[in-house]
This record gives structure tokens, C-alpha cells and sequence, in this order.
């Protein structure tokens, strides 16, 4: 099945060919499986303010009764890992992580690829103009979409010095965090001027490393949009024409939590 008059070009190809159409509610699951996510372990990249994952270990092996058993707990801060950021994060009032609506979760998923920009500098910010590109070349807009930015940086995990820019921890590693995000003004543009479901990058933080009032976050949660960090495997992804499953666990009064994000390509 296509998408009508929906069209997606390739770049340097002059001939349009239809655009892979995101599932629809109800539909049946068909196509290849993209996991979005890191592992949790104890590699797994977290704020430099914040402890890392702990899986700790209780029982595990056979039991008496003859049948195997295993049964661990883990530690871990909201946000840290591929989460989730609700909008009470960074905004008061906003919706705690148990009430962002599932349709803000699940949905037509579309990349815009800067990395080649991101690359080059690792304090880049993406632009307005960026978006702007991106929908002139697919020739749709980005409305009702989960927007995911690959930087390219989930190439460097879970090697801190080079996805963060400083592998030092506790709060005088702030200042030193180097790596790309979205500029406020785009945050600000896809906020009030375009209708998205969710936001995503590949990096630590919706904002890039140098920030210091983090803008972007405050534009988007204050407009209800989810945040979705550290995601992995956007390389994978076409530029629009898939579906995005992005389910975190459902913590009541949460501004955060672990996430597992997954694509769906159709055939």
C-alpha cells in the first residue's frame, strides 16, 4: 500500500518514488524491527552529576524444588540511558511521566540528518533552517511526526570522553560537556508553528553540552512534547515512512524514566 500523493526523494534523484507509509492503529505489524535503544548496564552513559545503572545481583540458579530461578534489582536515576524526559522536567505544571499521552509515543517517525554538520562540530546546534531543508527536500512538513535528529553521535558510546566530551564526573564536568543538540529557536518553531508528537536525538541531552538554561527542553516540555535522549541506530532509518514505538516504564509522578524506542519499516 502507498501514501496517496505522499512522496519521498532521495538526494541528487530527480524522479519522485512513493514514500513507505507508516502504520496505522489496528494495522498488522509488518516490516523490519529497529531497536532505538542502548542496553542498560554498567557502561551506560548518565549525567556527570548522577550514579550509573546497577544491576544487582540476587538469586540466581537452581532451587531446591529443581526448577532455575533468577531475580536481580537495579538502581538508576530518571534520566540517564535512552529515557524519556516528560514535561514536568523542565516545566512546572507540565504532565508527570504516567500522563503523557500515548499518542505522543507512537506514531510516524521521520529522521533529519545533520550529522555530517555535528561532525565537524561538536557544539553544533540544529537550526531552524535544518528543518526547514528537510522538509523541502522530503516535500511534507513535519507535522504530527515523532522528530528524531541524528547527529551521529551513537557511534561514540559508551566511550563518555568522546560522546560527552569529558569523562569526568561530579559537577565541575559541566562545563566541559561538548556535544551537539537542538537550538531553542528550532525547539521554539516546532513547538508553535508545527504540530510534532515527540522530539528525539541521539546525544545526552535535547540541548547541546554548552548550554546553561536549556532552552530547547523548556520550549518543548512546556508545550507538552517529550524529549526522547541517547536514542541508538537512527543510521538505520530512512528520512520518513516508518513508525516509532517509543514506550517507557510508566512511573507515577516521574519526570523521567528508561525507554525502550523502537522503529518499524515497512517492506
Amino acid at each position: 500500500m502507498c501514501l496517496g500523493a505522499a512522496l519521498l526523494m532521495t538526494a541528487g534523484d530527480c524522479a519522485p518514488r512513493p514514500a513507505a507509509r507508516p502504520l496505522v492503529p489496528g494495522e498488522s505489524v509488518i516490516g523490519r524491527y529497529i531497536d532505538l535503544t542502548h542496553a542498560f548496564d554498567q557502561e551506560t552513559v548518565y549525567w556527570p552529576t548522577e550514579g550509573g545503572f546497577k544491576l544487582i545481583k540476587g538469586v540466581e540458579g537452581h532451587t531446591e524444588a529443581g526448577y532455575y530461578y533468577a531475580a536481580h534489582r537495579f538502581e538508576a536515576a530518571e534520566h540517564g540511558g535512552t529515557h524519556i524526559d516528560a514535561p514536568i522536567h523542565f516545566y512546572e505544571g507540565g504532565a508527570p511521566l504516567e500522563q503523557v499521552p500515548l499518542e505522543r509515543l507512537i506514531g510516524p517517525g521521520v529522521v533529519v540528518d545533520v550529522s555530517d554538520r555535528c561532525l565537524r562540530d561538536r557544539d553544533y546546534q540544529i537550526q531552524l533552517g535544518d528543518l526547514n531543508d528537510w522538509e523541502a527536500n522530503e516535500g511534507r512538513s513535519l507535522n504530527d511526526a515523532i522528530v528524531l535528529l541524528r547527529t551521529g553521535f551513537a557511534r561514540y558510546w559508551p566511550e563518555r570522553r568522546r560522546y560527552l566530551g569529558t569523562d569526568q564526573l561530579g559537577a565541575g564536568a559541566i562545563a566541559k560537556l561538548h556535544f551537539p543538540g537542538l537550538h531553542p529557536e528550532a525547539a521554539r518553531w516546532l513547538a508553535t508553528e508545527r504540530t510534532v508528537k515527540a522530539v528525539g536525538i541521539d546525544t545526552a541531552s535535547i540541548d547541546y553540552g554548552q548550554s546553561r538554561g536549556f532552552e530547547t527542553h523548556i520550549a518543548l516540555l512546556r508545550a507538552g512534547i517529550p524529549a526522547l535522549e541517547n536514542l541508538a541506530g537512527l543510521e538505520q532509518l530512512p528520512a520518513s515512512g516508518f513508525t516509532v514505538v517509543a514506550l517507557p516504564m510508566k512511573i507515577r509522578g516521574g519526570s523521567g524514566g528508561p525507554l525502550r524506542a523502537v522503529a518499524i519499516v515497512p517492506d
